[in-house]
């Protein structure tokens, strides 16, 4: 057995790839101890308590801890082995950037915990809508950066020439650029959105043939949810090189409705005719504003035309109102003895 032990393989002994193989196991078997701790006793723990904030943390740290004792586990059995100089250095900084970026990989899954169960529903509650908007956008920029700086220091700490690099960036940053041309122009694009604010979170929009509701604002795109219920992604530039109708922010809706009595109606009963649309405004004004257009204005084919102008409030159900005073015209007319007309022809017949 000890003969055994003492041979040599790849130029170490068949002793030190025993002892590397039972730390790797090791670090195996203790990263499902770890995850069993995590499962059986902190999520219980976690639990009982009345916040979600540390049942949302001990979920996300979860797997990067267990993934760490794995490579803990791994660096140490290999430190055990011995092989030519340049390949020891490069397994050492291949495990230094993998534990770096395992801890890169807890951090934003840890922040991206505490937007979600803090800081979100904390946006919604309130009743400014540019922290709906903000928030995403710095959720998204956080982790960025965050994956940017454990790249860099993981790269550092591999043995890379950070400057070096940085300068060769700075080289073919031109290239970079003319090919990212789109990309930056969304991206200003996002800043002008949250800077001049033509619409938020949640105001239906119409732009490029598109009318919906906005769901989200990003920094290079806009997601709107369209009336037929898809979603759609408008990259940000748009919205700068073209016009954009904000229909929520109009103060009141106007409806425009064309009224047609046949050509026998007495003059007096033109006039009672807009008198009952006077009315009918003046008797809605919980959901119509005061202003509205009520003439006869038009000798049509085969019908005396009135039209009648009203402005539906902001705050009103669009469509019910509609219903409800298209209901009181047919009503109040009827009662009133005025006919509708509709499409007909006189046609006279002369005896030769």
């Amino acid at each position: 057995m000890n003969e055994f032990f003492a041979k040599e393989f790849y130029g170490n002994t068949a002793e030190n790839w025993f002892y590397s193989l039972l730390f790797l196991l090791g670090g195996v078997v203790l990263s499902k101890i770890i995850y069993w701790v995590f499962r059986a006793i902190f999520k219980k723990l976690t639990e009982k308590t009345k916040n979600t904030l540390d049942d949302a943390l001990i979920e996300v740290v979860e797997k990067p801890v267990v993934f760490s004792i794995i490579i803990l586990g791994a660096w140490m059995g290999v430190n055990r082995l011995h092989f030519s100089s340049t390949a020891d250095i490069v397994l050492n900084h291949a495990f230094t950037f993998l534990l770096i970026g395992t801890l890169t990989w807890l951090l934003v899954r840890a922040v991206d915990a505490i937007f979600a169960e803090v800081i979100v529903p904390m946006a919604e509650k309130s009743e400014n809508t540019f922290d709906d908007q903000i928030v995403p956008v710095l959720r998204k920029g956080l982790k960025s950066v965050l994956w940017i700086l454990g790249i860099i220091v993981g790269l550092d700490n591999a043995g890379f020439d950070i400057m070096a690099l940085i300068a060769g960036l700075g080289i073919g940053g031109l290239a970079l650029a003319l090919a990212a041309q789109d990309t930056v122009k969304n991206i200003f694009g996002g800043v002008m959105i949250f800077i001049d604010k033509p619409f938020k979170i949640g105001d239906r929009v119409m732009i490029g043939g598109h009318d919906g509701f906005v769901t989200e604002v990003g920094i290079r795109s806009t997601r709107i949810k369209t009336l037929q219920n898809r979603v759609i992604t408008v990259p940000n530039s748009n919205f700068s090189e073209s016009s954009i109708e904000n229909i929520s922010a109009e103060p009141s809706r106007k409806v425009v409705t064309n009224l047609g009595l046949t050509y026998d109606t007495p003059p007096d009963k033109m006039e009672l005719a807009m008198n009952i649309l006077h009315g009918i405004v003046d008797a809605n004004q919980e959901s119509l504003t005061p202003d509205r257009i009520i003439s006869f204005n038009n000798w049509g084919d085969f019908n005396l035309g009135i039209i009648f102008i009203y402005y539906i409030k902001k705050e009103a159900d669009i469509l019910a109102t509609q219903s409800k005073v298209n209901l009181e015209i047919l009503n109040k007319f009827n009662d009133n003895k005025l006919e509708f007309a509709f499409p007909t022809q006189t046609i006279y017949k002369k005896d030769l």
